[in-house]
């Protein structure tokens, strides 16, 4: 039997990047997968790819600032599975700037995505996850958050902050027979890096012992393990996937 199968799994920001590949991911390993990102289209054709894997998949145009769409979305799983075994709050935002340079708006986008986005939707399922006696709930930090970064000052923010919600709640939730645990990953191939330079680029990957940048579907499959009930003593734990950036 998969890993995940018969889990209900709500995967935000599911539409590209490594919320997508997390969601092929947990459809190759027989979960019922939930697809919530902004775009309609976008998520609709996320469903199509995890069906054709041969999952149960549906989707929900979401924005995770929205207290109101997250509660509206969170119903309508309850409604038709009756549960919510995994959340993984993956969806996530950059706008960068050096602190001399940065906007109030551009640092209160983040921090709404990033951080209060991650809170709207763990809160929203919480209830429902005690109540059912088991869960799962991963976030979505980075090395950034671990270390900080040049002109990510909200960005590094939003991902310490990220970590502290983790371990929080692993103490809060943990006797409740939920785990909470976050993934921290290094500078993946994902749309988040297409602003980025070239040579920028390549001064990251001489960076990473393993002299190149990550994969979406290598963060997906920590996610995979973390979710399923082979990390069933894993909790509180932040996994640095980063090919050994901090060595």
């Amino acid at each position: 039997m998969s890993r995940l199968s018969n889990k209900v799994c709500l995967i935000t920001g599911a539409a590209q990047g490594i919320g997508l590949a997390t969601a092929e991911t947990f459809a190759r390993e027989g979960a019922t997968v939930v697809v919530a990102d902004l775009k309609p289209e976008a998520v609709d054709a996320a469903v199509r790819r995890c069906q054709a894997l041969g999952a149960q998949a549906e989707g929900h145009a979401l924005d995770v600032t929205e207290r109101t769409q997250v509660d509206g979305v969170v119903a309508k799983v309850l409604a038709r599975h009756g549960r919510i075994d995994v959340l993984v709050n993956n969806a996530g935002i950059t706008q960068d700037a050096r602190l001399q340079k940065m906007t109030i708006e551009q640092f209160d986008r983040v921090i709404d995505v990033n951080l209060r986005g991650v809170f709207h939707c763990a809160q929203a399922v919480a209830d429902a996850m005690v109540r059912q006696g088991h869960g799962v709930i991963l976030n979505a930090s980075s090395v950034v958050g671990l270390y900080g970064n040049y002109g990510q000052t909200n960005y590094a923010a939003s991902k310490f902050g990220v970590i502290g919600f983790t371990k929080t709640w692993a103490r809060e939730l943990g006797p409740k027979g939920i785990r909470v645990n976050a993934v921290a990953p290094g500078f993946i191939e994902t749309p988040i890096l297409a602003t980025i330079p070239d040579k920028v680029l390549d001064e990251l990957r001489q960076r990473v012992p393993l002299h190149r940048l990550g994969r979406p579907e290598e963060i997906a499959s920590v996610y995979a393990f973390l979710a399923s009930d082979d990390a069933s003593y894993v909790n509180g734990a932040v996994i640095e996937v980063s090919g050994g950036m901090s060595v």
